[in-house]
């Protein structure tokens, strides 16, 4: 077995990143081009585009999506991929978008085609690896007091930092229950 000295990635998040986050994001935007240009010869239908879309191509960010925070403009440049591939573009040239990809996104019965908004999906992946953190470090560190109170502190690390961004969306969503037990 050879001896590894420095991993680039592991699980597919990279391991050592610089401050710019965009490069950090870089390959997963690289891995997503990559898949939409090896189905663009292959002449999709609609139907099949929008199974591509959702199974594929919206799947490949969801493990990062659940550690880190992902800006306005990596989002944005996932959106405009995913519409210039569903209206038939290619990064070369520019087709003209019939609906905005915001109104593809909403779902079916509401007269769109059920796409994942992705800053809404980042959001609620976010907030369950909090509430995941809430239950072990209640139970674990806050057995008296309550870890959605508490502070971020001053250094921490962009995976906390993000993890710690939808905590306010957990506060809002937490209701008591009376239950039988």
């Amino acid at each position: 077995m050879r001896k590894v000295d420095k991993h680039q990635k592991y699980l597919g998040i990279p391991t050592i990143y610089k401050r710019s986050k965009k490069m950090l994001f870089r390959g997963l935007l690289d891995r997503m081009w990559k898949k939409l240009r090896g189905w663009k010869e292959k002449l999709l239908s609609r139907a099949g585009k929008e199974v591509f879309i959702k199974a594929v191509i919206q799947a490949i960010p969801t493990y990062l999506m659940g550690v880190y925070k992902f800006s306005v403009v990596i989002i944005q440049e996932f959106k405009s991929a995913m519409a210039r591939f569903w209206w038939g573009g290619s990064w070369d040239e520019r087709k003209m978008h019939l609906l905005s990809w915001d109104k593809l996104c909403k779902p079916k019965c509401l007269r769109g085609l059920g796409f994942k908004d992705l800053e809404v999906f980042n959001d609620a992946i976010l907030g369950r690896q909090v509430w995941r953190l809430v239950q072990v470090l209640c139970a674990k560190y806050y057995p008296h007091g309550n870890v959605l109170e508490a502070r971020l502190g001053l250094s921490n690390s962009f995976s906390w930092r993000s993890i710690w961004s939808a905590k306010s969306l957990v506060k809002e969503g937490i209701m008591c229950r009376v239950g039988n037990g």
